[in-house]
């Protein structure tokens, strides 16, 4: 890899690590103020919205400025948004201000991938950022649900620290010097070289500039597949977070706190199935993993008949603190199998798209069109569940739902992919 590429990394970890203590201690802040259990799926809301809104802007954003400034000033944006949190905004609206920030970084942290490295590197390149961003999304879920447990709680009472009069005050405080870090290592990314015309200037046209990229990846028949897929996949993921944290209420009984410490286990699956995909699937031959998209969709649904019920009253190992019962020690496997098949699935899949966006057009303008379809995937999956929600209806009925859904959408992939095979060499366009 090329100088600057671990510092890309590092830089990413942090950025991660925060963007997930912050997601854990913005739902305990909306428990504090005792909001209702539809209003926390309207928390991701207003932070997705961003990445539609704003989609037509932050390609050119990207690609304007060095990348490295890029991510300085989204990093700093994010912190402002902690800092807007602690002087009492609503969460929601707060959280908004983060959104933005995100939205202007994910253009420049997968658009500097293809500027600094060939496109043979790309999976590798992928992978590890990948499993950068899960080992970040473990340790993040698993700060943030360290900074409202109950020690949280008794240090927060007797320390009198300025600013901090609960534990949501004292994860966002921790979150907002987090990302003042991640600012930090931004500096110290190095210039790449390509430079872009600065299409900032005339913002008129960025609307329909980005109407023609939309049109040329979704007319693709390579990169509609993976566009496909990956918004499919990456949707999914977000409504699944908050999912997890409610499986985990529901199913097995945990507090938020120790919920998240199972939310965050996933991500060391995904860390494995990354590997995993690095080591054996090459660039051309990235399509075959489409049908482990399938399988995970089924995966799921099935996981929302897992839980305590299933287990003899009184079944586990308590001896001891480091000691749960049987149910929620066999629940750690099984989230990290299901991240592993996320991660094996979606890391050949990014990388396909990363690498024909990059050729089709420029690689901000190809990131900022994937955000677009993959944001508006999450506000539909999202708005879904808040509405399920007020329906009342059983959290593991959602969950087979939510399941099902991706398992067919994956399955209508399959057959059109294969279609597309029929017409045109796929293999020749990932080498174009």
């Amino acid at each position: 890899m090329k100088k600057g590429f671990y510092t890309i990394i590092a830089a990413q970890f942090v950025s991660s690590l925060a963007d997930n203590a912050l997601l854990i201690a913005a739902i305990q802040q909306l428990t504090l103020i005792r909001s209702p259990a539809w209003i926390t799926p309207l928390l991701q809301i207003f932070f997705t919205i961003s990445y539609v809104l704003l989609a037509p802007f932050v390609g050119a954003f990207a690609d304007a400025l060095q990348k490295r400034h890029v991510m300085f000033i989204a990093n700093a944006l994010k912190a402002a948004g902690c800092l807007l949190m602690v002087f009492g905004v609503h969460p929601m609206i707060a959280y908004t201000v983060v959104g933005v920030g995100a939205a202007a970084y994910s253009p420049a942290k997968y658009g500097i991938l293809t500027e600094l490295l060939p496109a043979e590197r790309l999976i590798a390149a992928n992978a590890w950022l990948e499993s950068a961003t899960v080992l970040s999304t473990i340790i993040g879920t698993m700060l943030g649900g360290a900074l409202i447990s109950n020690h949280a709680t008794r240090f927060v009472s007797h320390a009198h620290l300025p600013l901090v009069a609960t534990t949501a005050d004292l994860a966002i405080l921790v979150v907002m010097l987090t990302y003042a870090g991640a600012a930090a290592l931004n500096v110290g990314i190095p210039d790449t070289g390509a430079r872009y015309p600065n299409r900032l200037l005339e913002p008129g046209k960025l609307v329909g500039e980005f109407g023609r990229c939309f049109n040329v990846l979704w007319a693709d028949r390579l990169a509609q597949i993976a566009l496909w897929v990956t918004t499919v996949m990456w949707g999914s993921a977000v409504t699944l977070q908050l999912l997890v944290l409610k499986w985990a209420d529901v199913n097995l009984g945990l507090s938020l706190s120790k919920g998240a410490v199972i939310q965050g286990v996933a991500g060391l699956g995904v860390a494995l199935g990354a590997a995993a995909a690095a080591a054996w699937i090459p660039l051309r031959g990235s399509l075959r993993v489409l049908p482990v998209g399938i399988i995970a969709g089924l995966y799921i649904a099935a996981m929302a008949f897992y839980g305590k019920g299933l287990f003899p009253a009184g079944a586990g190992l308590r001896v001891g603190p480091l000691f749960a019962p049987a149910y929620i020690m066999l629940a750690y496997p099984l989230m990290i199998i299901l991240g592993a098949l996320s991660g094996f699935f979606i890391v050949p899949m990014n990388a396909v798209l990363q690498h024909r966006g990059a050729t089709l057009l420029s690689a901000g303008h190809s990131i900022a069109v994937q955000n677009f379809n993959q944001s508006l995937a999450v506000l539909l999956m999202l708005g879904a569940y808040a509405l399920l929600l007020t329906t009342k209806m059983p959290v593991p009925w959602i969950i087979v739902l939510f399941g099902l859904f991706i398992a067919v959408l994956m399955w209508l992939a399959q057959r059109h992919s294969a279609a597309n095979a029929r017409k045109v060499d796929m293999g020749a366009l990932i080498r174009e």
